[in-house]
């Protein structure tokens, strides 16, 4: 009987818009991935193939969220952590532990837990997490865009770019913004 490891990793943390997202995946070593690697060396085609084929070949995976309110209320890092417990809670399968890319362990999860820097380009699990995390915030901020096409959500991601503060001057404030974040406090005058 193979440990299962579950590998956990988020996306959005520095964007000044939307939800952050998490992943949580423990892989079938029986059903190897070819190609897993930190989403950001991926190009987005190639994200986009491995985000079916880990939903197809993972014994378990799950995609969590805290919204842009919860960033609000709680802090990015809370909020983030908070997204991480509901990805590790989603699982259909509980994993024995759970390896974290990062150098924080979020609290709550209620398994034997590791945080490993750079953790998203050396262990495949945390790879399938951070592809099934940047495919999906990807997503939103595509129908985000779709609904604010003035903003370029779908170029900058909600990254805080010259493009992204110039909408938010010409167009203001939308309410998908995270007020608690520097940029769009000044923006909004608070």
């Amino acid at each position: 009987m193979h440990t299962r490891v579950a590998g956990v990793d988020e996306a959005g943390r520095g964007p000044l818009v939307g939800s952050v997202v998490a992943a949580a995946v423990i892989l079938d070593p029986e059903k190897p991935i070819l190609g897993l690697n930190d989403s950001k060396k991926l190009t987005e085609k190639k994200r986009e193939k491995l985000f079916i084929e880990i939903q197809e070949k993972a014994l378990a995976w799950s995609i969590a969220e805290a919204t842009h309110t919860e960033i609000d209320e709680h802090n990015i890092l809370q909020a983030t952590f908070l997204a991480m417990r509901r990805a590790v809670e989603g699982l259909a399968q509980i994993p024995d532990k759970v390896l974290v890319d990062g150098n924080q362990i979020p609290k709550g999860i209620e398994i034997a837990c590791e945080a490993i820097v750079g953790g998203d380009a050396s262990h495949p699990e945390i790879s399938a997490a951070s592809i099934l995390a940047k495919v999906t915030r990807d997503r939103q901020m595509q129908e985000l865009d779709a609904r604010y096409p003035q903003y370029g959500f779908a170029k900058h991601k909600g990254y805080p770019t010259k493009a992204h503060f110039e909408a938010i001057a010409q167009h203001g404030v939308i309410d998908e913004h995270r007020r608690s974040y520097a940029p769009v406090k000044r923006a909004l005058g608070l």
